[in-house]
């Protein structure tokens, strides 16, 4: 293989960042004895952060850096007991450094730093190719590359003609728009770009973009996502589990969550 045909070939990612640093204060009482990404997905028996171990490691990662926060050492605890497929370290912040401060201090401890990483934020439950991301990622020359997704309206849309007649009742239809889906493929160079405190999307990813060296990623169509975020998303991610739509319960053995 040439040089120049080895540089066509999407180099394999190994590792990963989860941002796990955050009260969680929406999902209360959950969250009220352990960090967020501790809350179980009713119906798996399985923590939020055990489903994304289980598909990292599914998708060729061997080290994960988890970036702690609120109650680091209940999630610690967990680590220390659970069956874990592939290395787990934790970093913890002495105090709060923002999203972008968090993931800077938190990629130091990636074992590879010449090499090419994922994030996701920790309160994530999706599963699809983050091979097929990284493809696109490197194809597009990017610095970063977030992954897109296409959320759905929490109300009820009503479909009308030009005269103001009404032709439908739709409910919960997808957004126009497409967000943020809180996961990333980062080029090496990318974690010195990070702010030491503050926000990266105020400052790093709007660098990016006026150089075109963000890229957008857009979940495949049919791909399930959702953000544990609220009460109501735990019992929405509930509900699709029991009718098919979501996730199968696949991840590592838990350990029981028993803090102090």
């Amino acid at each position: 293989m040439t040089a120049d045909s080895a540089s066509l070939v999407a180099p394999v990612v190994t590792q990963a960042v989860i941002l796990a640093g955050g009260q969680g204060s929406r999902l209360r009482p959950y969250t009220d004895d352990r960090p967020k990404p501790l809350v179980e997905i009713p119906g798996t028996g399985t923590p939020i952060v055990g489903h994304q171990l289980a598909w990292l490691a599914a998708e060729g990662v061997t080290d994960v850096v988890i970036s702690c926060g609120h109650l680091a050492e209940v999630l610690q605890e967990w680590l220390d007991k659970a069956d874990l497929p592939l290395n787990v370290s934790t970093v913890v912040e002495s105090e709060p450094l923002g999203r972008g401060g968090g993931l800077k201090y938190a990629a130091r401890a990636l074992p590879r730093p010449a090499e090419p990483w994922y994030a996701t934020n920790g309160d994530i439950w999706t599963r699809f190719s983050l091979r097929d991301m990284a493809s696109f990622h490197h194809e597009r020359d990017a610095v970063a590359t977030l992954a897109l997704a296409r959320p759905r309206i929490p109300w009820g849309a009503v479909e009308t003609d030009q005269f103001g007649n009404v032709l439908d009742f739709i409910e919960a239809p997808p957004s126009p728009f497409l967000i943020n889906a809180g996961l990333y493929v980062f080029s090496p160079e990318f974690a010195a770009l990070l702010p030491d405190v503050g926000d990266h999307e105020r400052t790093t990813f709007p660098q990016l973009a006026r150089g075109k060296r963000l890229a957008g990623y857009q979940l495949p169509q049919g791909v399930y996502w959702r953000a544990i975020d609220t009460a109501k998303d735990l019992t929405e991610a509930a509900k699709e589990l029991a009718s098919g739509a979501g996730l199968s319960p696949v991840a590592p053995r838990s350990a029981p969550v028993s803090p102090e």
